[in-house]
């Protein structure tokens, strides 16, 4: 087998795996866990155990003096509270814009005059396929919570240098959360572009 490297990154045929058999593991209220059979590049066969996902949204809330809206959140998996950018999972048949909306209000009670898509992270690629869209919110207007009955958090304000430091020192670890920083920096340092949008009608003072 050759040791040069491959020149062309899109030819991924060399490594694809096919599907021979698909089961459904388990089915709850919001995972649905399946067991597939595949087909390896060589020919020979291997199990794939993965987490279908419906798909979520993560908000980056921007205040007008430059401070951030976030959230501390108890994650019952690891036991702990974590400070998180505002997200949420898509339901059936909704746009990503409009869960978007409707989970910065309902979680934050901000609503946003402007929005900006910045792009789609996977942050679970080996047992999920999982996709959270990245949206931007700026043109904060407050307003009143609507949590989801079972739903308990904390929101406050935060500087990006603040959150950066919480990072370095390992306390802020959620990966959507540091994705959204990194998207922010960019952003905020000219090199990546946020292409802003008018918040739908009737999506702002609702």
């Amino acid at each position: 087998m050759s040791s040069e490297p491959v020149s062309d990154p899109i030819d991924d045929r060399h490594l694809r795996e096919d599907r021979v058999t698909s089961t459904q593991v388990y089915r709850g209220h919001f995972l649905d866990v399946r067991r597939d059979t595949v087909r390896l590049p060589d020919g020979s066969e291997a199990a794939r155990e993965y987490i279908v996902h419906p798909g979520a949204v993560m908000i980056v809330p921007l205040l007008d003096d430059g401070r951030l809206v976030v959230e501390r959140q108890f994650r019952y998996p690891l036991r702990r509270a974590f400070v998180e950018f505002p997200a949420g999972k898509l339901d059936a048949g909704e746009s990503v814009l409009a869960c978007a909306v409707r989970e910065l209000a309902e979680e934050t009670g901000y609503r946003a005059r402007e929005w900006a898509r910045a792009g789609v992270l996977h942050n679970a690629i080996a047992y999920s396929d999982e996709g959270i869209e990245v949206w931007f919110a700026r043109g904060l207007v407050a307003g009143q919570r609507h949590l989801d009955a079972g739903e308990f958090l904390d929101v406050f304000t935060i500087t990006l240098e603040e959150l950066e430091s919480m990072a370095a020192s390992g306390e802020l670890t959620d990966a959507k959360t540091l994705i959204g920083m990194l998207w922010l920096t960019h952003w905020r340092a000219g090199r990546w572009v946020l292409p802003w949008q008018a918040a739908p009608d009737g999506m702002v003072d609702a």
